[in-house]
């Protein structure tokens, strides 16, 4: 990288700035520059900060980005993956020195002005039994930051990308259409995340949620459960399934209160364009793939838990 990161001091005038970019090999000769700058009236133009130049730019290009204030800010890349809830992105943040956990969570709880005025819809689900009123909006993704960045800045640009996936023009739509709300939606789709390892998978899950939606039968997600344990244990014992709580879809029929992840793009679509089938359940294969067995009887399903726990031998 031929880059350079340059300070141009307040006040410094023409000579001064010719020196710098000299010393820094910007510049073959400063008589050069000076006689450019004052030749077009530009040696009062230039504006103190950091800037990012190369020793291949000539003097206009160098000139007219030290005269923009096109300042320099260093950045920062940080990756959230998909399902990931609020406090697992805190941490992540936290844990690369991004972001302090304990003020991300308190504004993923309670959202500044500034969040609810970009991002309106926040205010338009019933949020009395969620914990995080952002817990599946903030988008998983790979993001760059300044490194003055705060929390709320890091939210927003979250959020952002959240709006921007959910106005693609095929996913705007069938929002319009959906019989479920955006929060519905989001919900759905969180659900779908953290029960699908396979992205072929994914419209199939869905449609076995809708299924049982449609005729008010229990969801009985396991990663619902998982979500009220804190933790994700690969077997559920019966009383982990009894557990009290509004998210437990073992116990409490239709969709939780709210998403318990972030979902990705591909589980939003798949909530939104579920693949039609007549299966009612599914389970893992336990056989390494990620995949699972999909049954359209209760007696079929019986089955096929007995055969995946055979691949557990």
């Amino acid at each position: 990288d031929e880059y350079r990161v340059i300070e141009i001091p307040s006040g410094a005038g023409t000579e001064a700035i010719a020196s710098i970019l000299y010393d820094e090999g910007l510049i073959q000769n400063e008589l050069a520059f000076r006689f450019y700058a004052r030749r077009n009236e530009l040696d009062r133009n230039f504006i103190a900060g950091q800037y990012r130049l190369s020793p291949v730019m000539n003097l206009a290009e160098i000139v007219g980005i030290i005269q923009s204030g096109e300042i320099y800010r260093e950045t920062i890349w940080f990756t959230i993956p998909e399902g990931f809830k609020v406090e697992e992105i805190a941490a992540k943040l936290a844990e690369e020195e991004l972001a302090d956990e304990e003020k991300f969570l308190y504004l993923a709880s309670n959202p500044s002005e500034r969040i609810l005025s970009t991002f309106p819809y926040l205010l338009e689900y019933d949020s009395s039994d969620v914990e995080y009123l952002l817990e599946g909006y903030l988008f998983p993704d790979t993001y760059e930051i300044t490194v003055e960045s705060d929390e709320e800045e890091i939210i927003l640009l979250m959020l952002g990308r959240l709006d921007q996936v959910i106005s693609l023009p095929d996913l705007a739509g069938a929002l319009q259409e959906a019989e479920y709300s955006l929060h519905e939606i989001l919900t759905l789709a969180s659900i779908v995340e953290r029960e699908g390892q396979v992205d072929h998978e994914r419209d199939l899950i869905a449609g076995v949620f809708y299924n049982r939606l449609r005729i008010g039968q229990l969801l009985e997600s396991c990663a619902t459960v998982q979500y009220v344990l804190g933790e994700t244990k690969e077997f559920l014992t019966t009383a982990d399934t009894r557990t009290p709580s509004p998210y437990n879809t073992y116990i409490n029929a239709g969709l939780p209160p709210g998403p318990i992840a972030s979902p990705g793009e591909a589980s939003i679509r798949a909530a939104l364009f579920p693949e039609e089938s007549d299966f009612f359940y599914f389970n893992s294969k336990y056989d390494g793939t990620g995949e699972h067995f999909f049954s359209r009887t209760l007696q079929e399903h019986n089955a096929n838990v007995n055969k995946a726990e055979q691949n557990l031998d």
